[in-house]
């Protein structure tokens, strides 16, 4: 009895050493605190640094803050926000607004920098090299607010993006202030070192950027896209870019959003990888770094005289002063809103990992004093708040204003409740279909993606639908995977062209995604049945699609479109599938048509990747395959016979397209058709542009 007794003492010491009850306590916090804090309106990052705080070594001493699980955790945590903020930047739009990306990044530097150092060297009487490192650690912030715009599905807002960018840009060059003041505080600067910081990032870049990606294509070529050694793969980028830039002298969190940006085009986001990421990283790596941030605070320096006190407030405040006035000058040189300025303040102005480097290798190398360390540390804690707050605030009126963004009267309702359809004729030929249905659904469409087979009605059609059913359950997980609804439908019919028009108008289905029909010369069969039976009389957006290859792989989307496309009811929503693609897959979009339908499509919210060259040789229109370069995906919006854009010449263009371009990857649109009793009432058609 007195060994039990003396055992669990041994277990239940402080600071508890043993790592599964450790684990325990910390699962028990990410479970516990956003719930907790939820009902006072308190966002869960704040919950969750409180909680570091009440259980680390200066509060309840349950867990040290230098215990090997939880600083494994905090660093993977830490690198996995850095490399998910490279992930979800929108590189078409940081491209399209490098400058003001640029712009904000010497803002969000130089401003701090410049009134810090005259705080530090003046109010508070250090050192030039103390108050140099002191100012340059204003200048740096830390993501932690990254989770909130990412739930709440703002992350690509351009105000988002150049906050992210600038990250990047500061930390960077607050990292080289602080190479070149340790350098001076050792007795002169060292040229050594220079070189080797210098050769060291361009060898980095040479590796991330240029042979990292050709090895990621071809590892998720050969992979089966969807399985673990996919997640596998990607952590292994991660932590090997920010190990090799720390053998450099440089940050890790500089590597893995390297990685992040290195593989943004091959992670589309809505596939089942992109979600296990963000889902590993939310669920567990995230929140356990924000507890060991707070494990750092220690709130009785507070009481360790008025030094601390006067030094922690007036870091604070300097710091927070800093980035909002590096907010308004953005918001004033770019006219945005005042909510983008406040979410722009709101990212910016949490000070955590950079920030911890830096003072604490300055207090190492004894450069800073413990008044600066426990101030920063002060420092952390009340950021973190005010840039969690900030956002939260912020972001929620963004993504409100986005989600009620006037519509027109096509339009409204039609994201809530979008409907896919995707017959298969062949299960074990099914190619891309449903990941290209998945990269197209709206991620707002309550709706599933509906899988259908159509069997012959024989005394064999019970066990075919069996037999079909069992061999779509792989798409099926595929799917849910990535959090998307996907149900099979079966039904029985002698031609499968007219089971597949009868289910579409069932179902209410608004996108049909079809085979492309056999080999060349072929144009006319679909499942042995004629395909102009389902182009006549599927009056929906019916896509016939053909991808040679996985859809990650392809480099631009080269869109031909007729003249007056623009007229046709389904012009809205292929435009702003095609933008959704593109987004996902982040490539460019090439449109080769007629100048008033560009116009149209350039005045479209979603339509940002389009880039525009006219075309209106149709009496030669495969002249335009000059422009078409290997790994392009080539979509021809052709139109019904008898509508406003149709042209007979569209009748065979698609199995021409397929005798010039055998191996490339080809999708035929046919906008949809507008309803029978309107075309009795009228010539004109009404078209509505959501």
């Amino acid at each position: 009895m007195t060994e039990i007794i003396s055992e669990l003492q041994h277990e239940f010491t402080l600071p508890f050493t043993n790592p599964v009850l450790i684990f325990t306590i910390l699962l028990l916090i990410v479970l516990l605190a956003p719930i907790l804090l939820k009902r006072f309106n308190v966002p869960s990052i704040i919950g969750l640094i409180v909680a570091g705080v009440i259980v680390g070594p200066y509060g309840l001493n349950w867990i040290d803050n230098s215990h090997g699980g939880v600083e494994m955790f905090s660093t993977i945590g830490l690198l996995y926000i850095m490399f998910i903020v490279g992930l979800e930047l929108d590189l078409e739009e940081f491209v399209k607004h490098r400058n003001k990306s640029l712009t904000f990044g010497f803002f969000t530097f130089i401003i701090p920098l410049l009134i810090g150092y005259p705080v530090c060297h003046y109010l508070l009487g250090y050192d030039v090299n103390a108050s140099f490192l002191t100012a340059s650690m204003f200048s740096t912030h830390t993501l932690v607010a990254y989770p909130i715009v990412s739930r709440l599905g703002i992350a690509r807002n351009q105000a988002v993006a150049i906050t992210v960018s600038g990250t990047i840009l500061t930390d960077t060059a607050v990292l080289i202030i602080l190479a070149l003041v340790l350098s001076n505080n050792d007795g002169g600067m060292n040229p050594g070192f220079l070189v080797k910081l210098v050769v060291s990032l361009i060898a980095f870049s040479v590796i991330i950027f240029v042979i990292t990606p050709r090895i990621a294509r071809w590892f998720f070529q050969k992979a089966d896209s969807e399985k673990y050694s996919n997640f596998i793969f990607v952590l292994f980028v991660v932590f090997s870019a920010g190990f090799l830039v720390e053998l450099g002298g440089i940050e890790p969190i500089i590597g893995a959003f390297a990685a992040g940006l290195a593989l943004n085009k091959l992670i589309p986001h809505s596939s089942a990888l992109m979600n296990r990421i963000e889902f590993f990283g939310n669920a567990l790596f995230i929140p356990i770094f924000l507890i060991s941030v707070g494990m750092l605070v220690d709130i009785s320096v507070v009481l360790d005289g008025p030094r601390t006190l006067t030094v922690a407030l007036t870091l604070t405040i300097v710091a927070l002063v800093g980035k909002w006035l590096a907010a308004l000058a953005t918001q004033k040189t770019f006219r945005y809103s005042a909510t983008q300025r406040t979410l722009i303040f709101g990212l910016s102005s949490s000070h955590a990992a950079a920030t911890l480097a830096i003072i604490l290798v300055g207090y190492r190398a004894g450069i800073l004093d413990e008044y600066i360390l426990n101030g920063t540390i002060i420092l952390i804690l009340l950021t973190c708040i005010v840039a969690s707050i900030f956002t939260q605030r912020a972001g929620r009126k963004i993504a409100i204003s986005e989600e009620n963004a006037p519509l027109s009267p096509s339009s409204i309702g039609h994201f809530a409740e979008e409907k896919i359809l995707v017959p298969i004729a062949n299960p074990t030929n099914i190619g891309y279909h449903v990941h290209l249905a998945l990269l197209l659904k709206d991620k707002k469409s309550v709706n599933p993606i509906s899988l259908l087979g159509v069997v012959p009605n024989n005394k064999e059609a019970e066990m075919n639908i069996v037999n079909f059913r069992k061999k779509l359950q792989e798409f099926v997980a595929t799917a849910q995977a990535a959090e998307v609804k996907v149900d099979i439908i079966t039904t029985i019919d002698p031609n499968p062209a007219d089971g597949i028009t009868r289910i579409a108008r069932e179902t209410m289905t608004d996108l049909v995604i079809l085979g492309w029909p056999g080999k060349a010369g072929l144009w006319d069969k679909l499942m042995g049945e004629k395909i102009e039976q389902i182009i006549k009389y599927v009056d929906k957006n019916l896509w016939v699609c053909h991808v040679e290859q996985k859809l990650i792989s392809h480099k631009r989307i080269v869109v031909i479109s007729p003249p007056q496309a623009e007229k046709e009811e389904g012009f809205g929503m292929w435009v702003s599938k095609v933008s959704k693609l593109s987004s996902e897959l982040s490539i460019p979009v090439l449109h080769l048509g007629h100048p008033d339908t560009q116009q149209i499509i350039s005045g479209q919210k979603k339509s940002g990747n389009f880039n525009f060259q006219p075309f209106q040789d149709w009496d030669n229109p495969l002249s335009c395959g000059d422009q078409i370069k290997k790994d392009d995906l080539i979509i021809l919006i052709s139109a019904h016979s008898g509508y406003i854009s149709h042209i007979p010449i569209l009748e065979n263009l698609p199995g021409r397209l397929e005798n010039r371009f055998p191996h490339y990857s080809r999708i035929v649109i046919y906008p949809k058709q507008p309803p029978a009793e309107q075309l009795l009432e009228s010539d004109d058609y009404i078209f509505f542009i959501p």
